[in-house]
């Protein structure tokens, strides 16, 4: 049985991997650590959700509590338009280092799950990180589970975000609005 870390972005992604994983005998530890979620309501809430989720699975967790929007900001900043790179970046490296610190065979992400993330950008990521850390990236594409995960998060009554975390995909996720709203106001 393989003992593997694995990265939440929030319990309705959770609800893709969890299965599968276990289905295929392994031990589960949840990570949570997203400095790139904001405002902080949003952030607490996924967090919340996430922990009441895993309290009910008896899945263990371990929070590394880190509201990062200053150092979030201060690192995309001058390329807003390129932060996915810089957000992968550092939530898989502190899951891999945390994974190689704390005796896991492997680590893996409930972004891989994700439809809407750059799966090649955080797999070439993920591989770079479990090298550099000498331990085992545990790649599977969870998107196929990805829509079911959705409906059963629904059901449950999950916190369901409309928005990846950061505050720019808040500002992409309304850009139609703001713009009706320039040329209303012009």
């Amino acid at each position: 049985m393989s003992k593997i870390l694995l990265h939440c972005c929030c319990a309705p992604c959770s609800l893709s991997c969890i299965d599968p994983l276990k289905a295929e005998g392994v031990e589960i530890t949840a990570f949570w650590y997203n400095p790139n979620i904001h405002p902080f309501k949003e952030y607490e809430a996924r967090r919340d959700c996430l922990v009441d989720f895993m309290e009910e699975q008896k899945i263990p967790l371990v929070v590394k509590e880190d509201y990062g929007l200053r150092e979030f900001v201060r690192n995309v900043a001058e390329n807003i338009d390129n932060r996915c790179e810089y957000c992968y970046s550092v939530r898989l490296e502190q899951t891999a280092k945390y994974a190689k610190e704390n005796g896991f065979d492997g680590f893996t992400s409930t972004l891989f799950s994700s439809l809407y993330q750059n799966h090649e950008m955080m797999v070439k990521k993920a591989e770079e990180l479990a090298e550099k850390y000498g331990v085992e990236f545990y790649y599977r594409d969870f998107r196929p589970n990805f829509r079911e995960g959705n409906r059963k998060a629904r059901e449950k009554g999950f916190y369901m975000q409309k928005y990846c975390g950061c505050v720019f995909s808040e500002e992409d996720r309304y850009q139609k609005q703001i713009n009706k709203a320039k040329e209303k106001f012009l």
